[in-house]
Formats: structure tokens, sequence, C-alpha cells
């Protein structure tokens, strides 16, 4: 169902804040997040980034959402304190567990609207976005950012970014380990080009032992994640979580310290597909879900044969779970085959 203005009894804790998954535009939709939730309860999950003009003046609801999500963050875009309070207040009818501000997205676009990574050279007007939000909301604001821009990349340019925000009330800050090329580099290049460097992340965690840092950028790995946390207070996980998500399902154990049962790729399956008859019934397109799940089998025996069935089969009209039955089908085929 959809959660429609209502108040979150979901309280973040240190424990989701271990391990979250990044916002990711056209990955991170309500569907991912239902599907990643049936491998992790405590994973914090993020919605794409919405800009606070899409909210206040577009004709979607793009605050719908699903209640099994929680804990759930929303993202934000914009530049505009009077704009983002606004979005925030609506998170928070909304029931959305955390409003989170986009100091991080490269694209041309962004810039143009003023949100995004070239704000991290506007911290001033960053503190007052975050203050006009707090002001308003009981949930936390935080901040993604990078760790510079452009020639804007020695830590002193970092701590004083953070000294700034910190100072408006900010208390947790996710740091993706790269700084952004606001010129010359495409969004794809700025996730990939420009060097990770750890060490400075770790550094301002040293320097800052009262604030939560969660640190972002390639990461593709529990056991790297908890090398991090070792250091760090959570780590955020982007193209990892869409492209293997089953690496979800070590979440709550090996990172958060429960010993809860793990369900099988199977089982996930299982419990999702009552989730996509409800959405075909509604007028949905099965491949509205199954792109999220193609990589679930990443890695097995047979993992191809599973891709290429959805890919093929999922946007043809009238497909239904069926295409997801003849697709394990095929795997499990496949999968013999190899092992003769």
């Amino acid at each position: 169902m959809s959660a429609t203005h209502q108040h979150s009894p979901h309280k973040i804790t240190a424990t989701n804040r271990r391990f979250s998954v990044a916002p990711m535009l056209d990955w991170t939709d309500r569907h991912y997040r239902y599907f990643a939730r049936l491998m992790s309860q405590e994973t914090l999950l993020y919605t794409e980034m919405v800009t606070t003009g899409a909210i206040l003046h577009g004709k979607g609801d793009y605050l719908a959402y699903n209640t099994e999500e929680h804990p759930l963050a929303l993202q934000l875009g914009g530049s505009n304190p009077a704009d983002l309070a606004a979005c925030a207040q609506k998170a928070q009818e909304y029931g959305y567990d955390e409003v989170n501000l986009n100091v991080g997205c490269p694209s041309d676009r962004v810039q143009n609207g003023m949100f995004g990574a070239c704000l991290m050279g506007e911290a001033e007007l960053v503190a007052r976005c975050i203050d006009a939000m707090r002001q308003v909301v009981d949930i936390p604001v935080t901040v993604k950012t990078r760790i510079g821009i452009d020639d804007q990349d020695s830590y002193e340019f970092l701590t004083g970014f953070i000294d700034t925000v910190q100072a408006a009330g900010c208390d947790t800050f996710i740091v993706h380990a790269r700084k952004a090329w606001l010129q010359g580099l495409s969004p794809k290049e700025n996730r990939e080009i420009p060097p990770l460097d750890y060490p400075r992340v770790y550094q301002l965690k040293r320097d800052y032992p009262h604030l939560h840092i969660s640190i972002n950028g390639g990461v593709t790995s529990i056991e790297q994640a908890q090398e991090h946390l070792l250091h760090l207070d959570g780590v955020m996980v982007g193209r990892e979580a869409y492209q293997n998500p089953y690496m979800l399902s070590r979440v709550d154990n090996e990172l958060c310290g429960h010993a809860l049962p793990v369900s099988s790729r199977e089982e996930v399956i299982g419990k999702l597909i009552p989730y996509i008859e409800k959405h075909l019934a509604q007028g949905g397109r099965l491949n509205h879900i199954t792109r999220h799940i193609i990589g679930l089998y990443q890695g097995l025996p047979g993992s191809r044969a599973w891709r290429r069935h959805l890919s093929e089969n999922a946007h043809k009209s009238g497909a239904n779970v069926q295409v997801i039955l003849d697709a394990l089908e095929t795997m499990a085929q496949q999968a013999a085959l190899q092992a003769e």
C-alpha cells in the first residue's frame, strides 16, 4: 500500500545507519526498494533524487512509496531554503524517516538548477538550507557530499564545508570519497575517473568524532564494508547493491549483529510475486519490476539464461509472473547442463 500523510513510527538507529543503498536515478525506485527490503530489514534505503520543483510543481506524486520500505530516506535536490523546507515538511507528513540533501551529483542539469555537487562551493547556502529544513521537521536532515570539486579539493576545503554545515545542526554526512569535476566529465565518468581517497574520509571521522560519517564510492562487497566500519560509522553502496542485490541478504547478520534466518533467492522471488501480481492488476507492466531483479543470480551457474529470459520476455504485452517462473526453469536447465 502507498503511504500517505502519516507520521513515521520508524526511527533510524545507529544499526541501520551502518549500511545503506545509495540514491540512484532510474534505479532505486519504489519497486527496487520493495525488492531490496525482502533481503534486509536493517539496510537504510534512499529514494532516487527528487527535485524540489518536481515535488512542489510536478503533476505526479513523487513521494509515494510502499510502507514496507522503511527505514526510508528521501533525497532532495535543490538549493532554495524555503522550497527545501516545504518539501521536508511534506516528507515528514508522508512518513519518511530522513531527509537528505544532495551535494554530490555532478551532472550539468543539476548545476544549472544550482543543486548537487556545485553546492560544495556554497557552504553558507547549504547551511541555510539545512537550517530551514531543521526548523520545520523533527526527522533527521542529512547531507550527501563529495570530498571536493574541481581544484577545490584540499582537506582544508572539505573541513571548511563540514564546519559551516555542522554549525547549522547537521550531524550526519555521507561522503562519496571522490571529488567531482563539474566541467569535462559526465556523471558516469565522475563515478569512475576521480581517484578514491578513503583515508581522507577516515581522517574526517578522527577529526570530527561527534559526527556520524558514512563512506560511499567503490564498495563492492560486504568484506570491504566491514573494513570501512572499523574506521567509520556507516557504508553506502551504490551500483553493486543494484547489480548484485543478493549481497543485501548478508547485511543484517554480518554488519548489524543479528542472527536471523536468511531467505534464499527463490524465497525472495516467492515473496515478490504477490507484489508483482498486485502491480499488474493495477495496470503496471512486468518489466517495471523485473529490470531490478536481473542481477539476483549474478555469478551463479545459469545466471545468463535467467537474465536473457527476463530481458527478452518481460517487456512483452501481457507478460505476467509466468515469465519469471519460466526464467527459473530455463536457468535450472542451463545450470544442469553446465554441471555435466
